[in-house]
């Protein structure tokens, strides 16, 4: 270690009585007060008393009585002193008149923007926009719209429903955009133009069912016949349309042909052909070419022409006629489940083979079997 002596620092020695000297370049520090006992001004003299300023008076200490004498609301607190008060509004025009024409804001400040909502323009002429499109009806009474255009054949339910949100149907030249809306059964319904542009898009396709293959829904161990609906199975003629995966979306049969059967099957998406086949006033015929065997009872055939009744309820009348010793030609103009099989097992028939070669106006033709074409413009049922 070094034997220089080491230098303490010395702090000035304070003198009793004697004041600090004050750096009159250091600035007070905030939020402490400078002095930091506080004593009582009458007792420490004249001096110390008129040295002390007068405590400020609270803002928060309730302001003066009204003039005319009502006190403070009940529920509401005072406003700061300086601050401008204003009686509440509830922005609704009272007698047709707002709160700005009564002159009830004639205390606030000027420039002030109120917080309520915009005075209604009444007696300014100006009309409020209407929204809503649904022609005016009773919810309760009329037909809807949907129905009424699936009757009149303009569509099925599902797409009137859809052509109904898109806002393309017209009531009475009114447009129609709120699903359930009822309407007089003799307005006028008309579709937008791009409503019969997406009608003219779907498509019906004619199939040449095998047997095996059912028509709806599918059973265990059993393909629906939509899946024969591919581009290798299309029959091609002049003039035909290329498939296109979007036309499977939707196809449907248009009528039953059971898993024993073969013959002509209509798949459409456009809802008015299906109705057309398939709905309750349908007078679409449908024929057949029946094989059967057995021994037919007396006047079987014309108990097969008109006076049978299936599940209790009597059958249409029909057309049925022997085309050779073991073959009848049917035409009806009903489809019930497995119909002609039951009306031959009725007259002493039995089934061996069924084939539907017409649906309407179009026939089978030299469709081969399991292949299918689309309907083409010029083919009506």
């Amino acid at each position: 270690m070094s034997d220089t002596p080491r230098k303490t620092l010395r702090l000035p020695v304070k003198v009793e009585g004697e004041e600090t000297p004050v750096n009159p370049r250091r600035k007070p520090i905030r939020g402490k007060p400078t002095v930091k006992v506080r004593r009582n001004p009458t007792d420490a003299g004249p001096e110390l008393a008129e040295a002390t300023p007068a405590r400020k008076t609270d803002w928060r200490a309730k302001k003066p009585a009204r003039a005319s004498g009502a006190g403070p609301e009940k529920g509401r607190s005072e406003s700061p002193v300086g601050h401008s008060t204003r009686p509440p509004t509830s922005g609704k025009p009272v007698d047709g008149k707002t709160g700005r024409d009564r002159g009830e804001s004639a205390g606030r400040p000027r420039g002030e923007i109120g917080r309520g909502p915009a005075p209604a323009n009444i007696g300014s002429g100006m009309v409020p926009r209407q929204t809503q499109t649904t022609p005016r009806s009773n919810p309760s009474e009329g037909v809807r719209v949907s129905k009424l255009m699936a009757e009149r054949g303009l569509c099925s339910r599902r797409e009137a429903d859809s052509f109904i949100e898109r806002g393309w149907v017209y009531v009475d030249g009114e447009r129609v955009s709120e699903l359930g809306s009822r309407v007089d059964p003799s307005a006028k319904i008309t579709l937008d133009k791009q409503a019969r542009a997406t009608q003219q898009r779907l498509m019906t396709v004619l199939l040449h069912k095998p047997v095996g293959y059912v028509s709806g829904q599918p059973e265990p161990g059993f393909q629906p016949a939509v899946t024969l609906v591919l581009p290798e199975n299309q029959y091609h003629a002049p003039d035909t349309a290329l498939f296109h995966a979007s036309h499977l979306k939707g196809l449907a049969p248009a009528g039953r042909l059971d898993i024993d059967s073969t013959g002509l099957l209509v798949l459409t998406q456009d809802g008015r052909v299906a109705r057309q086949l398939i709905g309750e006033n349908s007078k679409v015929e449908k024929e057949y070419l029946v094989r059967v065997e057995g021994k037919i009872v007396d006047n079987g055939l014309a108990l097969l022409n008109h006076g049978l009744e299936l599940d209790g309820k009597p059958l249409k009348p029909a057309r049925v006629e022997w085309l050779n010793e073991d073959q009848l030609r049917f035409i009806l103009n009903e489809g019930r489940k497995r119909q002609i099989r039951r009306m031959c097992e009725l007259v002493g028939l039995r089934v061996v083979g069924l084939k539907r070669v017409r649906v309407g106006k179009v026939r089978l033709g030299d469709l081969p079997l399991g292949k299918w074409r689309y309907l083409r413009e010029d083919e009506t049922f």
